[in-house]
């Protein structure tokens, strides 16, 4: 118990000389400085300081003085020379070059990047007897020399003329298309081309307009002509229609005019008549046929005889409910019968 109170009380002083401190200090009473952040091989006396230690250089004391001796960086017998702040340089031997003489100086440096069109020469860090040249896309050849026709693959689309360009290709799109490839079809509906009301719908390259009625047309921009319903042709023998006689001057100016031969046709005023027609036209009988009269008759003359047997029926019930027994008796045999089977049906 008494362990575990010493634990609490030195974690609270801790804490408090913690929380006490300044910015830039640490420690139980405060007493180090912070470094630098990054700071490798350094130290501080004020916060926030790099001081490097012995052999070590730089802002952040990470490069060794003396690199030629610890690390020996320069490669292929090249010698190596320390610039006293944590920097060397290399002199390396004919045929090779590099901060570290790490490169030869093969095909590519000979050559003097032979490589055209950015293309990036390989020679195995020089120690190839010969060269080769990674072409960007859109280059083939040796030397990368050869530029490749882009429209081969055909990336133009519905019907699109495909023009080749240097690592590039450009489609020139048919009327109702656009896009990089021709594959976007333009809304013809756009511009509204159908007229009067009429709803338009859009097609490829095309477009189609549902007209209101009464206009027609490709933009229902044509009226539809209202026909009317041509009445038959006249003749002597219907009804209701005169035609009239030429009068005793129309047959004097007929027999007047000069009879027409072969060698002397009629002129064209002399052939002119005129005729005026009449018409008089009455409105269609509405009288039934003989067979509809003929149905109705029947018709009425049997529900005339219905309703008198049934006049009859009612009057018979009501005398034999009536007249007494004795008087039902006196009658003849047919009707006392009838009237005996009432009188029962009613019982």
């Amino acid at each position: 118990m008494l362990d575990m109170c010493q634990v609490l009380v030195y974690l609270v002083t801790l804490s408090l000389s913690v929380s006490r401190c300044d910015p830039g200090w640490e420690g139980e009473l405060c007493e180090r400085c912070v470094r630098s952040p990054g700071c490798v091989h350094g130290t501080c006396h004020q916060p926030w300081q790099c001081i490097c230690q012995t052999d070590w250089a730089g802002r952040f004391c990470d490069k060794d003085i003396h690199a030629c001796t610890h690390q020996q960086p320069c490669q292929n017998g090249g010698s190596c020379f320390d610039t006293g702040e944590g920097e060397h340089w290399c002199s390396c031997p004919d045929g090779f070059y590099g901060k570290n003489c790490e490169l030869r100086a093969g095909p590519c440096t000979k050559s003097r990047s032979p490589c055209k069109n950015g293309g990036t020469c390989l020679d195995r860090d020089g120690f190839a007897d010969t060269l080769t040249c990674r072409c960007l896309a859109g280059f083939v050849g040796p030397r990368c020399e050869e530029d490749v026709d882009d429209c081969l693959m055909r990336p133009c689309a519905n019907g699109a003329t495909c023009r080749d360009g240097v690592n590039r290709f450009s489609c020139i799109c048919p009327q109702g298309f656009e896009g990089r490839f021709c594959t976007v079809n333009w809304d013809d509906c756009t511009s509204g081309p159908c007229q009067n009301g009429g709803r338009c719908y859009d097609r490829v390259a095309d477009f189609d307009c549902v007209c209101l009625k009464g206009y027609s047309g490709k933009t229902c921009s044509l009226p539809v002509p209202q026909w009317r319903k041509e009445r038959p042709a006249l003749s002597r023998r219907d009804p209701g229609i005169t035609i009239p006689q030429p009068d005793h001057a129309t047959r004097q100016g007929l027999a007047a005019l000069p009879a027409a031969s072969p060698t002397q046709p009629v002129r064209e005023q002399e052939r002119l008549l005129k005729v005026e027609v009449k018409e008089l036209l009455s409105e269609p009988s509405s009288a039934l046929a003989h067979s509809q009269i003929v149905g109705l008759s029947v018709f009425g003359a049997l529900t005339a005889l219905l309703v008198s047997v049934t006049v009859v029926v009612m009057l018979l019930e009501w005398s034999v409910s009536n007249l007494p027994y004795t008087q039902l008796k006196a009658l003849p045999f047919p009707f006392s019968l009838c009237l005996c089977l009432l009188a029962g049906q009613e019982s």
